[in-house]
């Protein structure tokens, strides 16, 4: 059964950085996509960014295009996704979550909450002065 746990999150100021860190292990194929996905108070949980474990490819959502990036380190089985965002806007304050599509192969991932599974308890990014 694949596990996730999410850190890193945290109190910054506009214009910061963090950088997430989602660790998942129980893996028994290569052939998933893992993504970050972010839920305000009141609102919907939404894709940030998703990769494609199998060739790394990416999608990231155009409200965080550019300030964020999304990366990988794999080990035998299990796998670290980090999300690094930079000048953070109070917009960006959150609770984010990683989740896995199991049956994502190739290409730019869909990143759709409806799809993924395996949640994390997420971790709390907070941008304010």
């Amino acid at each position: 059964q694949v596990q996730v746990v999410e850190s890193g999150g945290g109190l910054v100021q506009p214009g910061g950085s963090l950088r997430l860190s989602c660790a998942a292990s129980g893996f028994v194929s290569k052939y998933y996509a893992i993504g970050w996905f972010r839920q305000a108070p009141g609102k919907e949980r939404e894709g940030v960014s998703c990769i494609s474990n199998n060739d790394g490819t990416t999608t990231v959502a155009a409200s965080v295009k550019g300030r964020f990036n999304i990366s990988r380190d794999n080990a035998k089985n299990a796998v670290t996704v980090y999300l690094t965002m930079n000048n953070l806007k109070p917009e960006d304050t959150a609770v984010y979550y990683c989740g896995i599509d199991p049956w994502w192969a190739i290409g730019s991932p869909r990143c759709t909450s409806s799809v993924y599974q395996d949640w994390g308890q997420g971790t709390q990014v907070t941008v304010s002065e």
